[in-house]
């Protein structure tokens, strides 16, 4: 069924563009933005630094990075596969705040942009 035939059978016309720029002007919006970036800005370059710590160690440092640690296993192993565990940490940060600061202003915004039409 096209969308033609919908608006047909529901006797409507289709529902106006929401004015975008008004929305992206909004309060609600902004601090969505805000609260966004407050995380992935900081989070970002803390991952990277942590990134380039471990490429310079193995660069500059390599007989530290062979200390060993337990048996085979060297210091500069335990330190990649943090790269590993951090990555997975960060994600599981995220999820957990856009759950809590990101989702509920963004159904907010949402809702009045729907309930707009």
């Amino acid at each position: 069924m096209s969308t033609t035939e919908s608006d047909e059978q529901s006797g409507g016309t289709p529902p106006p563009d929401p004015d975008w720029a008004a929305v992206q002007a909004s309060p609600d919006f902004q601090e969505l933005r805000k609260r966004l970036r407050g995380f992935v800005f900081p989070v970002t370059a803390g991952f990277l630094a942590w990134y380039l710590l471990y490429v310079l160690l193995a660069s500059f440092a390599p007989d530290f990075m062979a200390i060993p640690v337990l048996g085979n296993i060297n210091l500069g192993l335990i330190l990649g596969l943090l790269q590993f565990l951090s990555t997975f940490a960060i994600t599981v940060a995220y999820i957990r705040f856009a759950d809590r600061k990101l989702d509920p202003l963004s159904s907010k915004i949402r809702d009045e942009i729907e309930g707009a039409k």
